[in-house]
């Protein structure tokens, strides 16, 4: 039998061992065998007589430097090695011309067609996303900043507002859920209208997006200030009045549609005059906030669980209109357009307004009526105007 020696150095002090077996020697880095017969030692070494043992026998050889590789791990193995399964070639193990042609007898023209379709419908939908990713006429900027305004951002923000909005009416919606509800409605009632027929957004749509926000907060406002959270109590049905829902639908529309149309009508936004011509939309905007906060306070203090009227209350704005919620918030819509200048616009929203807020004070004052009788009768021949003051 003979004996194999392998040689190691290393930059230090170089050391050698040897090998005997008449076996494959594998080496693990490099996933190879070779025949030990192949090997000669540097210097005669005593054989070792058990062939099957593994030796490290330090020999002291030249201490020259020299540039070799670290040592490489070595073992015996009676079994050849076999290379390792490659995971990419998993799927093509069991491929072959029988089962491809298998697999193509089975295709029918409704298949064909079908997944004709799908490929098409991909290939273009890929296409029109890549160029509108690439199109500078896809982005929208702020004047003042030069921040580009994405459509995609409006669109995702109104997609999630209506999966948190199914969620709501299943009463499953978190707060941060019914915040992203409000949110993406006056986004695309104060922002996306002029972004999309100016190119750009400045000045008042900024403003009102923000006192959108914190006119219709009130309530939840008022309701954290006296009970500590935001969330509403159990109370009898028979008070939430509403009418028929085609009819809020019907609202909700004609108001969307009220803030696109002042956005058509209103002059370019850098064209809209400022300074001291804005002081009159500035007060009306501060007499819309006072009024909605004073007349959800005070029904409030004189309601259970604020929706459940405990006495007729003729205090605060609710001593000139008997809805004052409701006419405040026609004037803040009427405030949003003669701000941009859109007077047509304007009559639109206040009209569609009165329509649908006159529907709904009538079945509240019948309740009322119900409720407290001739006290009810009473305040409402005093306070004659229902949203409007002087206008009966």
């Amino acid at each position: 039998m003979e004996t194999a020696s392998v040689l190691l150095q290393s930059r230090t002090i170089p050391f050698g061992f040897n090998l005997k077996c008449n076996q494959n020697v594998s080496c693990r880095h490099f996933n190879k065998q070779f025949q030990s017969k192949g090997f000669y030692s540097h210097q005669c070494l005593k054989p070792i007589q058990n062939p099957s043992s593994f030796s490290l026998l330090p020999s002291p050889l030249h201490k020259t430097r020299t540039q070799f590789f670290a040592p490489l791990k070595c073992s015996f193995s009676d079994i050849p090695s076999s290379d390792s399964p490659n995971p990419l070639l998993k799927p093509f193990k069991n491929l072959s011309f029988d089962s491809v042609k298998s697999s193509l007898s089975e295709l029918t023209p409704i298949k064909i067609v079908k997944w004709a379709t799908i490929v098409s419908l991909g290939i273009a939908a890929t296409k029109w996303t890549v160029n509108l990713a690439f199109s500078p006429f896809f982005w929208m900027y702020f004047s003042w900043s030069w921040l580009f305004w994405p459509w995609f951002v409006a669109i995702a923000l109104a997609v999630y507002g209506f999966y948190c909005f199914r969620k709501h009416s299943i009463g499953e919606a978190s707060i941060v859920e019914q915040l992203a509800i409000v949110t993406s409605v006056f986004a695309w009632l104060t922002l996306v209208p002029p972004a999309y027929f100016n190119g750009y957004l400045e000045g008042w749509p900024f403003v009102f997006f923000f006192v959108y926000h914190y006119f219709f907060f009130f309530n939840v406002s008022v309701r954290k200030r006296l009970y500590g959270d935001y969330y509403a109590r159990p109370h009898d049905p028979k008070w939430d009045v509403n009418p028929p829902k085609w009819y809020r639908l019907l609202f909700c529309v004609g108001v969307m549609v009220g803030h696109w149309l002042a956005a058509f009508e209103a002059p370019e936004l850098h064209r809209i005059p400022g300074g001291w011509s804005n002081v009159g939309v500035w007060i009306l905007i501060v007499v819309t906030l006072l009024m909605q906060y004073n007349s959800t306070l005070y029904l409030a203090k004189y309601s259970e669980k604020v929706v459940v009227p405990t006495a007729v209350v003729q205090f605060g704005p609710y001593r000139w209109v008997r809805h004052p919620v409701y006419a405040s918030t026609m004037l803040l819509f009427a405030t949003y357009c003669l701000a941009l200048r859109a007077p047509l616009s304007l009559m639109f929203v206040v009209a569609v307004c009165l329509m649908y807020y006159e529907q709904k004070a009538k079945l509240e004052e019948v309740l009322m009526v119900e409720t407290f009788g001739e006290s009810y009768l009473e305040y409402a021949s005093k306070v004659r105007c229902k949203f409007i003051p002087f206008v009966y």
